[in-house]
């Protein structure tokens, strides 16, 4: 046990001097620009080990406060109760990026079809939370909905909310306080990938973003196109149609 718990010191410490780093040479968790931001970037597999140690020790530090606030909660210390809480919420406000979309974004082939009353009532929480407030309350509102929803997915992989919500997860990464817009377009593609049918406006929306990177262009013309073979909301067909007709003359 006490090997066990020297380990999880160990981890937390490299996570700590992680941070620590990146402060001292300027650079903030959450005020700094991914590079998929100014353009679309292929990652090779020379990071894939340490993106996954990276998402293991977020995990871990994230459930060690968890337990850490629990247990003081349960033996009635409620100022060290306070310090874990108030350094989960701060953990939360961070904008954690994804580095490697593929370890963290489900793959298009879910299928959602069971209404499932407890994915229904995540949804709704979400919903909540998403886009009220003001300041600091409406970012930390983002964050709630973003876990609410992240939640939802990886309980509740077979929901027939989980097109609804990769759509609203898209929102959330594409605008403040995230602006991460590789994530927010393939959770874009997501919504429409798992629901075809969606009423939302899910592909005019992934194009857009894929649009914006020179090397994904090509990708965003092909989902122009579709949209112009399956909505039928006329300004969604008039803006691809449009597009087409540029993106074609740019090739």
């Amino acid at each position: 046990m006490q090997i066990e718990k020297f380990g999880t010191y160990v981890r937390l410490f490299t996570l700590f001097s992680l941070l620590w780093g990146l402060c001292a040479s300027g650079v903030s968790p959450v005020e700094a620009e991914p590079p998929a931001a100014k353009g679309k970037k292929t990652a090779t597999r020379g990071d894939l080990e340490m993106v996954e140690r990276l998402l293991a020790a977020r995990k871990e530090y994230q459930a060690t406060l968890e337990a850490l606030r629990a247990y003081y909660i349960g033996s009635g210390d409620m100022e060290r109760a306070r310090w874990a809480e108030e350094e989960l919420i701060q953990y939360h406000r961070i904008n954690k990026y994804p580095f490697r979309l593929e370890l963290v974004v489900p793959p298009p082939t879910l299928q959602g079809n069971y209404n499932i009353p407890e994915a229904n009532e995540l949804y709704r929480q979400a919903m909540k939370y998403k886009d009220h407030g003001y300041g600091q309350d409406f970012n930390d509102n983002q964050h709630r909905a973003e876990l609410l929803f992240q939640q939802l997915l990886t309980n509740y992989p077979q929901s027939d909310k989980i097109s609804d919500t990769a759509y609203q997860l898209g929102d959330i990464y594409e605008n403040k306080p995230f602006r991460q817009y590789d994530h927010a377009a393939i959770y874009f593609e997501r919504c429409f990938q798992w629901n075809p049918k969606t009423h939302f406006d899910a592909r005019l929306r992934a194009a857009r973003l894929y649009e914006r990177y020179q090397s994904e262009r090509g990708h965003a013309l092909e989902i122009y196109r579709e949209i112009i073979t399956h909505e039928t909301d006329p300004k969604r067909v008039e803006e691809a149609q449009r597009k087409v007709t540029e993106l074609s003359k740019k090739k």
